[in-house]
């Protein structure tokens, strides 16, 4: 009995998004709705990419790449979260606060991929010629491990470093999922040196990427209205710009969280902005890349055919 005890005293309880209000069954649907639609969207996506030939090109590739990721991403914590609202429960396990919390960052480093994939955009419009040697198959790959790498080794030591802390205070984690910003505010150490080593490792693994995205459109916009051809213009600036609004939704909310120190964090304004990079950019990947590309349209008409 003692050491039940023990166990539940190491476990958190996430507060969640739900508040036991009337407007908390809504809620629940239509966190579930939108997961199912983002889960399925990605799948559909990698399951073309594969089995259509015409779409077996590095562009294509990096986007199975990030939609497999983007699955795994909202499988992390919508899941979890949805059982918790079912049973009555908030509990999560220390372990499984922890590899959630792991999990997480490995993903969100992951999503570096949108830098190479806007690299892929840059060579392909302003080196074309270049491009089938700068993006070969090798270089794609190389590209993956590349993020899978740094965003796990990165994880792994803010996972490990945050979970030996000890948690002294209350067990009530003020979100949705394990996210090291709030847990922090449990901790009963100081911990503003390390809260700016987050800053430092986040800048490397968040702006770098982003900084990427917005020189290599920025290179593109440059060298696409000097084009003479309109149609062209148009080609050109289409899947750019989408790129560049999801790319920007996902990583200004995402800076924006982890870049502050914890004493500047609200839990609400953390839980919406949560939501923006957690939930709706996985949403919203599968289908900005494939409704406005007659390519992957053309390959879900002849799935369907």
């Amino acid at each position: 009995m003692k050491m039940e005890n023990q166990s539940v005293e190491t476990d958190f309880i996430v507060s969640g998004l739900f508040h036991d209000g009337q407007m908390d069954t809504f809620l629940f649907v239509a966190i579930v709705i939108l997961f199912s639609v983002a889960l399925m969207g990605n799948i559909t996506l990698v399951l073309l990419i594969h089995l259509d030939t015409r779409l077996h090109a590095p562009m294509y590739f990096l986007l199975s790449q990030l939609s497999f990721i983007d699955m795994m991403y909202v499988s992390t914590m919508v899941p979890k979260m949805t059982t918790n609202f079912l049973t009555n429960s908030k509990i999560i396990t220390f372990l499984g606060c922890e590899i959630q919390a792991f999990v997480f960052l490995t993903l969100g480093g992951t999503e570096a991929l949108l830098g190479f994939m806007s690299c892929d955009r840059y060579v392909a419009i302003c080196h074309p010629l270049h491009y089938p040697v700068l993006m070969n198959k090798k270089n794609c790959w190389f590209m993956v491990t590349c993020a899978w790498t740094s965003s796990s080794i990165n994880a792994l030591v803010h996972a490990l470093y945050v979970f030996q802390l000890p948690f002294c205070r209350s067990r009530i984690v003020n979100h949705f999922f394990c996210e090291v910003p709030p847990l922090l505010p449990l901790v009963c150490l100081d911990t503003s040196q390390y809260e700016h080593a987050i800053l430092l490792s986040e800048l490397i693994i968040l702006l770098l990427p982003f900084m990427a995205i917005l020189a290599s459109y920025a290179h593109v916009l440059t060298v696409v209205f000097q084009m003479s051809s309109g149609k062209g213009q148009t080609k050109a600036v289409s899947p750019c710009s989408s790129h560049l609004t999801v790319a920007s939704l996902f990583y200004m909310t995402t800076l924006s969280t982890y870049t502050r120190l914890h004493s500047f964090h609200f839990p609400e304004q953390d839980k919406a902005m949560a939501v923006f990079y957690t939930i709706i950019t996985p949403l919203l990947n599968p289908f900005i890349y494939s409704l406005r590309n007659k390519e992957v349209i053309g390959a879900m008409g002849k799935l369907l055919v």
